[in-house]
C-alpha cells in the first residue's frame, strides 16, 4: 500500500502547542511517508495560532493553513480539512499529539483489510502512558458504554482523536456527517455501520495533556444529546 497521506489537524487557540506539533509531523512525514500534506484547519482562533501556522508553512511546503471565519467546533474543522484532502489516505489527529504520529503505521497495517482504522486506548494492547484524572476516566468509560449500547456496538473507544481512512471513504462519510461538536466521531462510526464499512480498532499509545479543553460534565451531557440526534438524523 502506498503510504501517501493527508494529515488533518484541527486547531483552536493552540499557540502554545501547534509549532512543535507541526515540526514533529513534518519530520516524520519526510522520513517515513512516500508523500504527504499537512492541513491545519484553524477553527476561529483568537490567539496567534494562524500566525504560527503561516510561519511554519513558509518553511515547509507540505503545510497548508485553512482558516475558518468563526469557531464552529472540532467536527466542523475536521470535516473541512478532510474534504480538502488530496492524498489517497486521510488521517486526523489532535493538535497535542496525544497519540504520537508514529502510531499511524499501526493504522496503515489495519487499512490493508478495512477502509477505516481507528486508534483505541481501551484495548488490552493499548498503552496509556499518562492517565486522565480518575473522574474523567470513569466518565469516559460511562460514555463509551452509552455509545456501544445506543450507536456503535463493538467499538471500545470512539473518542480517540486518531483515525485513518481511505480517502474516498473519508469524503463519503464527512460529506454525510452533520455534527460539528465532539460527538462527530460517534456519527462517523454510526455511518460506517449504516453503510456496511468495516472498522478496525487498533491499540495505540496515548498521553493525557493537562491542558485539554474537554469539560467532562458539560461535554458528556452534550454528547449524550448528540447520540440521540445521530439516530434521528440518519434513521
Amino acid at each position: 500500500m502506498s503510504r501517501r497521506l493527508s494529515i488533518v489537524v484541527p486547531a483552536f487557540n493552540e499557540e502554545r502547542r501547534i509549532r512543535p506539533t507541526l515540526d514533529r509531523i513534518v519530520a516524520y512525514g519526510r522520513e517515513r511517508l512516500s508523500g504527504f500534506e499537512l492541513i491545519v484547519v484553524d477553527d476561529g482562533s483568537r490567539d496567534r495560532t494562524c500566525e504560527l501556522v503561516a510561519e511554519a508553512a513558509g518553511a515547509a511546503a507540505e503545510i497548508r493553513l485553512v482558516p475558518l471565519p468563526q469557531n464552529r467546533g472540532k467536527g466542523a474543522a475536521v470535516r473541512r480539512g478532510v474534504l480538502e484532502a488530496r492524498e489517497p489516505h486521510v488521517l486526523f489527529t489532535d493538535a497535542d499529539l496525544s497519540t504520537p504520529i508514529e502510531d499511524v503505521e499501526r493504522l496503515f497495517d489495519a487499512l490493508e483489510t478495512s477502509p477505516v482504522a481507528i486508534g483505541s486506548r481501551a484495548l488490552a494492547e493499548s498503552k496509556v502512558e499518562i492517565h486522565q484524572p480518575f473522574y474523567r476516566e470513569w466518565m469516559g468509560r460511562g460514555f463509551n458504554l452509552l455509545v456501544r449500547a445506543a450507536a456503535v456496538p463493538g467499538i471500545h473507544d470512539s473518542q480517540c482523536g486518531f483515525k485513518l481512512f481511505r480517502a474516498p471513504v473519508a469524503k463519503e462519510l464527512f460529506g454525510r456527517s452533520q455534527l460539528d461538536g465532539f460527538a462527530f466521531d460517534v456519527e462517523l462510526l454510526y455511518l460506517c455501520r449504516k453503510l456496511g464499512l468495516g472498522v478496525a480498532e487498533v491499540p495505540v499509545r496515548w498521553r493525557n495533556d493537562a491542558a485539554s479543553r474537554v469539560r467532562p460534565v458539560r461535554d458528556a451531557l452534550r454528547m449524550a444529546r448528540d447520540i440521540a440526534l445521530i439516530r434521528a438524523m440518519h434513521r
